[in-house]
């Protein structure tokens, strides 16, 4: 058979930065984030992995691209909502954390990426809102801000951590079971709370930590 000509084959569409991080969530999304490298993509995009790196410095910008592509899932509007603004945070954060657990590889990049689109602004902005909404100091809102993402982010690596370990329900029983037969003598205040040590859905328990946090937040003033 003979090789087609040069220019009888149809010409490939000039790579753009958008169009390469299309791409590569869509390479996520099918193969999972650790296959998302700049070799993995060039050969996605038929080109070498060199013509890429004019666009992308390297993986992990790659990577906080995704991220912050992503994030233009979360429903920010818990900031425009009437009604009690921790409430609202807790949804807008909460909203935020299920977008990572639906894709655990990136929840695990999100705690070293570092995003800095519209999207994330947006994300930063919202909170940074509600904040505002209930009082609390811009200086404590500045620091809050980076802990309560934090938080959220923690949450889903660890999760989705356990979720795709064969062996994480019977470390969890186990963990359990020690803590429930600690002997009052030697640790009464384990032996005193119990079952309250386990107890909730996972879901309170995150809220309950957003709430703890802003708080905190509002009422532990920065050192000067």
């Amino acid at each position: 058979m003979t090789p087609a000509s040069r220019r009888e084959r149809p010409a490939k569409p000039a790579l753009t930065h958008e169009g390469i991080v299309a791409t590569a969530v869509a390479l996520m999304r099918s193969e999972g984030l650790q296959r998302v490298t700049m070799r993995r993509l060039a050969k996605e995009l038929d080109t070498g992995p060199a013509s890429l790196y004019v666009y992308v410095a390297n993986t992990a910008e790659l990577h906080a691209a995704i991220l912050e592509e992503l994030l233009g899932a979360v429903d920010l509007g818990p900031a425009r909502a009437s009604g009690d603004w921790r409430e609202q945070l807790v949804d807008l954060l909460g909203s935020y954390t299920r977008t990572l657990f639906q894709y655990p590889s990136l929840a695990h990049s999100a705690l070293v990426a570092r995003p800095s689109g519209p999207n994330y602004l947006a994300l930063v902005e919202a909170v940074l809102s509600l904040l505002h909404e209930g009082g609390v100091p811009g200086d404590r809102a500045a620091w809050g801000v980076d802990i309560l993402l934090q938080v959220a982010t923690a949450t889903a690596a660890e999760q989705s951590t356990r979720d795709r370990d064969p062996g994480a329900e019977e470390e969890h029983n186990a963990l359990v079971s020690a803590l429930r037969q600690a002997t009052p003598d030697t640790y009464p205040r384990i032996a005193a709370l119990g079952d309250d040590l386990f107890s909730g859905t996972p879901e309170q328990r995150l809220a309950w930590t957003f709430r703890m946090v802003v708080n905190g937040a509002a009422a532990t003033p920065r050192p000067s």
